[in-house]
């Protein structure tokens, strides 16, 4: 294999940028199939795909909003008036949402945790094909990914979990870095002399 110098450009310059800084356009529906289409190429130990996708558009997005506020608020009646706005846009801050549903379950080759892992390698392909369609991108999961009360409101099935919600539009903002790690921190060699 060659080296990609495109890639490796992009990958060092690689951001997810803020939900809330995000704005139309989204990807129509023939770009989010090809976004998923690229996101399903990741290692999949079995070839048994243990996860799937719920694509959350249009007015349906702000109707989840008004259930999650009504949930938060059962959870905290005195939510803030900017904690509720919060809540109410969850699903409205990007033009699409794509919600990643890990179906790991007990298989007798494949582990558990290799199939969690397979639902993560999706949620990060998922971000670089929307990049490569010329959208911005982020992961998040918050709250409601880890209450199963709102499993139903979202589409997730029992025994599914969400590995994470990717969040797809435009934005208007500079796209600035952060800090990262450095290698020595997160680093260790075994062996090798170079």
């Amino acid at each position: 294999m060659k080296k990609d110098i495109k890639l490796l450009d992009y990958l060092a310059v690689r951001r997810s940028v803020p939900a809330f800084q995000m704005c139309e356009p989204g990807p129509d529906k023939s770009e989010i199939e090809s976004i998923l289409s690229l996101a399903v190429r990741v290692p999949d130990h079995g070839k048994i795909a243990p996860w799937r996708f719920i694509v959350y558009r249009g007015e349906e997005r702000a109707r989840i909003g008004e259930e999650l506020l009504a949930m938060a608020l059962e959870k905290n009646p005195a939510l803030s008036e900017e904690m509720i706005k919060v809540e109410r846009t969850r699903f409205t801050r990007a033009p699409v949402v794509i919600g990643v549903i890990s179906t790991a379950a007990p298989h007798a080759k494949i582990p558990e945790w290799e199939q969690v892992m397979s639902a993560g390698a999706v949620c990060l392909n998922l971000l670089m094909a929307a990049n490569a369609h010329g959208y911005v991108s982020n992961w998040l999961s918050e709250w409601f990914a880890f209450d199963e009360r709102a499993y139903p409101l979202l589409g997730v099935k029992p025994g599914e979990k969400v590995a994470g919600f990717i969040h797809i539009g435009s934005t208007e903002f500079p796209i600035v870095e952060r800090p990262r790690p450095a290698l020595e921190d997160v680093v260790s060699w075994h062996g090798g002399e170079d």
